[in-house]
C-alpha cells in the first residue's frame, strides 16, 4: 500500500522540521508528505526552500484560508496513496508508525480508520498516565477522548484523534460514500485550531460502516505549540470556548437519532464535562474558579444554542434541496408558482 502523510502547519518551522525528521526515518518509506502551508506564513516558507528533503518525497500546497479544516481538505483533494496518515506539525511519529498502521489496513478491509497515542510533553516533560477507556461515545452524548493515555490492547473506537489518525482512501464501504471523497466539516468554527473537527469526520465514517481502530502502539511524540489564534489551549478565551462547543454539539446532533438529541441537549444543559460545562458542572467548579465557571458555563450553553442553530439551519437547507430535486424528476410533482 502507498501511504501519503498529511501535514498543516502554520509559524512552526522547527516543530515542522522535528516532524519531518521523523518521517525521513520510518521502517516503512513514505511514498507522499503533503505539507499545508498558508500563504501569508513566510517562516514556513523560508525553511521549507532550505530543508534538505534527502528521501522524502515532499509536496507542498498553499492555502489562503485560515483554519485546520481548509488546510487538510486542501491536502486529501492532492493525496494519491491508499493510506492517508494525518499528523500535526508539533508531532513526531515515531519509526515504526507507518508500518503499523499499514498491517491494520491490509489485515481488515472493513478497517477505515486507524489511531493510536499521542504521548505529550509539556515543557518537555512526559505527561503520563494510563486509561483503558479511549475514544468512546456514550450513549448520552458524552464523548470520551483519552487517546494520549490509552494503554491495553487495541480496541475499536468511535472517535479518533487528530494528531495520529490515518485513513484508507480507496474503499467503498456503502453505496453513496467514498473516504475518498469526504472531506473535514467546513461548519467548524474557529480560525486556526478548530476544536473537534475529527470528531465530525470519524462520526460520518462510523455512520458509513467504517469500522476505526485504536492502538496504543501506534504513536508519536506530541510537543503542543504556540497557536496563533484564539484558542490558547489552557487559557479561558470567551470565542474560543464557544466555538469549542459549538463544533461538539454540531457533531453530536448530526451523529445521533432524535431521542438521543433530546436526551444529549438536555444532559449537556444541565450536567455538561469539565470542557464544556452545564449547570452541575458550573456549580461544582464555582467554589475554586469563581467568576471563571460562571463565565466558562454562559459560554457553554451559548455553544449550544449556536450549534443547534446551525444544526437546524443546514436541516432545512438539505430538506430544501430533496423537495426541489423530487420537483425536477420525470413525473415528479409538478411546481406550482405562487
Amino acid at each position: 500500500m502507498r501511504n501519503t502523510v498529511l501535514i498543516p502547519t502554520y509559524r512552526r518551522p522547527l516543530d515542522l522540521s522535528r516532524c519531518l525528521a521523523a518521517l525521513q526515518v520510518q521502517t516503512k518509506l513514505v511514498d507522499q508528505v503533503i505539507v499545508v502551508v498558508r500563504d501569508t506564513d513566510t517562516e514556513t516558507w523560508q525553511f521549507l526552500n532550505q530543508f534538505n528533503s534527502d528521501n522524502l518525497p515532499l509536496h507542498t500546497i498553499k492555502v489562503t484560508q485560515p483554519g485546520v479544516v481548509a488546510a487538510l481538505n486542501a491536502g486529501l483533494a492532492a493525496v494519491e496513496g491508499d493510506i492517508v496518515s494525518i499528523t500535526d506539525d508539533d508531532a513526531a511519529p515515531h519509526p515504526d508508525w507507518l508500518e503499523k498502521i499499514n498491517a491494520y489496513f491490509n489485515l481488515d478491509s472493513c478497517i477505515g480508520g486507524v489511531g493510536g497515542r499521542d504521548w505529550i510533553y509539556q515543557n518537555n516533560k512526559l505527561e503520563n498516565g494510563s486509561c483503558q477507556v479511549v475514544g468512546k461515545l456514550q450513549w448520552f452524548g458524552r464523548v470520551i477522548g483519552n487517546h494520549h493515555l490509552g494503554v491495553g490492547e487495541p480496541r475499536k473506537v468511535d472517535v479518533l484523534k487528530g494528531v495520529n489518525m490515518s485513513f484508507r482512501t480507496q474503499a467503498l464501504a456503502k453505496p453513496g460514500l467514498n473516504i475518498g471523497q469526504l472531506r473535514f466539516d467546513e461548519r467548524m468554527r474557529g480560525t486556526g485550531a478548530q476544536v473537534h473537527f475529527e470528531m465530525a469526520f470519524t462520526f460520518a465514517l462510523k455512520r458509513a460502516g467504517w469500522q476505526l481502530v485504536y492502538d496504543p502502539s501506534i504513536a508519536v511524540d506530541h510537543y503542543p505549540a504556540q497557536r496563533f489564534d484564539e484558542d490558547q489551549r489552557h487559557n479561558f478565551n470567551q470565542i474560543a470556548f464557544i466555538n469549542l462547543v459549538h463544533n461538539e454539539t454540531l457533531a453530536l446532533l448530526e451523529h445521533l437519532p432524535p431521542l438521543r438529541q433530546v436526551i444529549f441537549l438536555l444532559w449537556a444543559v444541565l450536567v455538561g464535562t469539565r470542557d464544556s460545562f452545564g449547570l452541575v458542572q458550573g456549580l461544582r467548579f464555582l467554589p475554586s474558579q469563581g467568576q471563571l465557571a460562571t463565565k466558562k458555563c454562559l459560554a457553554s450553553w451559548q455553544g449550544r444554542w449556536q450549534g443547534w442553530q446551525t444544526y437546524q439551519q443546514f436541516k432545512k437547507q438539505k430538506s430544501v434541496k430533496r423537495t426541489r430535486g423530487r420537483e425536477q424528476e420525470p413525473g415528479g410533482e409538478p411546481h406550482i408558482s405562487m
